[in-house]
């Protein structure tokens, strides 16, 4: 069974040998420079230097990458427009309107997602979900909680080759040959993906059950020591960031036209 394009990239990654909290430091890293700091140049900064070190060191895959940022604009531009219009109630009338306090709010968040996007995304790209679950784990979070991330997790990969193979079926009976077949093959499509959902979820509650789960899937896994001169260059590396976007004047905000 594959899986999705940028779990696939995760684990053929050079750095998926490296410790998951030496990848946690970097993108964390460069989220919190990309929320904290002001938006321009620092944005552009943290987005140039994730997708440099995800393209560079880490080898990904560039249209992996911008397939999986293509998934990600979708909601990105959408809660940008949401910001970006608003309503106006006086004497021109009522209505939605775009001002210029509105967009630059919507910029601002725009670049600051971007370039919170890009570092999640070479996380995302480097380490797969079982090593930072692995991870999290040895570090004291919940057992509970890591568990049920663990299922979605797997349970991600069974919807995803139920819905292929529905929609392979679907293909082959021209199920979508136009908009008016391609409406009537939704419906289905997505019916059959959730009940197959339900019932595989029960049969797995009932196969925990008849093996005596007692609130622990325990597996085995390897440690990845941590490496003294990753995090180094990742200190120093995020250091010399923040300093280069604290000494460039600005006035917090991407500029935009007056409206």
């Amino acid at each position: 069974m594959t899986g999705p394009a940028i779990d696939v990239a995760a684990w053929s990654s050079p750095w998926r040998w490296k410790s998951p909290g030496d990848k946690l430091l970097l993108s964390g890293g460069l989220v919190l420079a990309a929320l904290l700091l002001p938006t321009w140049p620092a944005s552009p900064a943290v987005a140039a230097v994730a997708v440099g070190l995800a393209l560079g060191p880490a080898r990904v895959p560039a249209r992996v990458l911008a397939r999986a940022a293509r998934a990600a604009a979708v909601f990105v531009l959408l809660g940008t427009a949401t910001i970006a219009v608003t309503w106006r109630s006086d004497d021109g009338g009522f209505g939605p309107t775009v001002t210029g306090q509105s967009l630059a709010a919507a910029v601002d968040t725009l670049a600051h997602t971007v370039a919170g996007t890009a570092a999640v995304l070479l996380l995302a790209a480097t380490t797969p979900m079982t090593d930072l679950l692995a991870w999290a784990r040895r570090r004291g979070v919940a057992e509970p909680v890591v568990d049920v991330a663990g299922l979605v997790y797997r349970m991600l990969f069974v919807l995803l080759a139920t819905l292929g193979a529905v929609r392979a079926a679907q293909v082959a009976r021209l199920g979508y040959v136009d908009r008016r077949a391609t409406m009537r093959s939704a419906a289905p499509l997505v019916a059959a993906v959730l009940v197959r959902a339900f019932d595989r979820a029960r049969r797995l509650e009932a196969g925990l059950a008849g093996r005596g789960f007692a609130g622990n899937l325990g597996v085995l896994d390897d440690e990845r020591p941590t490496s003294p001169r990753f995090v180094i260059g990742t200190v120093a590396g995020l250091t010399v960031l923040v300093a280069g976007c604290l000494a460039v004047p600005t006035s917090g905000h991407v500029p935009v036209l007056p409206w």
